[in-house]
């Protein structure tokens, strides 16, 4: 006699837990194409690389002949940039389908992390010293070459110069105080990001977006997200519970905000969410 087994399949919340829980063996692609599960309940996570398995073998084929990283480089470019069409959503920056790889691919248009993430896809499959850079304000892409490294705008297909990357950072560094005796070197700002960093930039993006537009159950979602990828980041905590708190759930918020309480450091934040906790408590009462 045969036992029949259930098997149930994952949430996609269980699913991406599986694919982050180890840095050794994080599948970038993978996880930043589930991240969109939540948006389309029916994605086919598994075809979205397929897909980018046909794109890496196309171009594969272009650059049969070439041995060294430079032309193999340029080839990679002209095919995705120009061929392909891929490129930065100039007309809906903050569109949240360009956080889901699943819709750049469909519209070629995304910003520059979803890009990146494609395209460093390609690159590495190609036998390319690429790596993400989490570049302030702008995710960018960079390649070791044998003579130097060429760093990419992922949003243009640009490469900058130092001139070009010092002339970006202008902006971050005055706001940051960062000028004169406090300035440090363009290079400290080109390091490579892990795949969870570039995934936590990802729902980042995707929070800040529904945080804009006040839609505060695609935000938990999100938020969810963040939590299983960084389960220490306790400002993670304090927001989920706020957006709870938008939704008339005070028994959710109040949960979070007091693991954000009990974890913070930061005093004057931690006093103006302890007056939110007694609001919320009264409430409950």
């Amino acid at each position: 006699m045969s036992a029949a087994y259930d098997y149930l399949a994952p949430t996609p919340l269980g699913y991406f837990a599986a694919l982050v829980g180890d840095d050794e063996s994080l599948p970038l692609l993978e996880a930043a194409t589930a991240v969109a599960q939540d948006e389309y309940p029916d994605l086919d996570v598994q075809a979205v690389l397929g897909d980018v398995d046909q794109l890496l073998a196309r171009v594969r084929r272009r650059c049969a002949t070439e041995t060294e990283p430079l032309p193999r480089l340029r080839l990679l470019n002209q095919f995705f940039f120009h061929d392909m069409g891929f490129g930065g959503n100039v007309n809906n920056y903050y569109d949240p389908d360009n956080s889901y790889l699943n819709a750049v691919l469909r519209t070629r248009r995304g910003i520059p992390i979803t890009l990146a993430v494609l395209w460093l896809e390609l690159a590495q499959g190609l036998g390319l010293k690429a790596r993400g850079v989490n570049f302030p304000g702008h995710f960018m892409v960079k390649v070791n070459l044998p003579n130097g490294q060429v760093v990419i705008d992922p949003f243009s297909g640009q490469s900058l110069s130092r001139e070009d990357l010092s002339e970006r950072l202008e902006p971050y560094k005055r706001r940051n105080g960062l000028v004169d005796d406090f300035d440090v070197p363009v290079g400290l700002y080109l390091q490579a990001a892990a795949p969870r960093e570039i995934l936590a930039r990802i729902l980042r993006n995707l929070k800040e977006i529904h945080r804009t537009q006040e839609d505060w159950l695609r935000l938990i979602a999100v938020e969810d997200r963040l939590l299983v990828l960084l389960p220490d980041a306790w400002s993670e905590y304090r927001d989920r519970g706020l957006a709870w708190a938008e939704m008339g759930e005070a028994r959710l918020a109040v949960s979070d905000l007091e693991i954000y309480v009990d974890h913070t450091e930061d005093t004057l934040e931690r006093d103006a969410i302890d007056q939110r906790l007694q609001e919320l408590r009264r409430a409950l009462n």
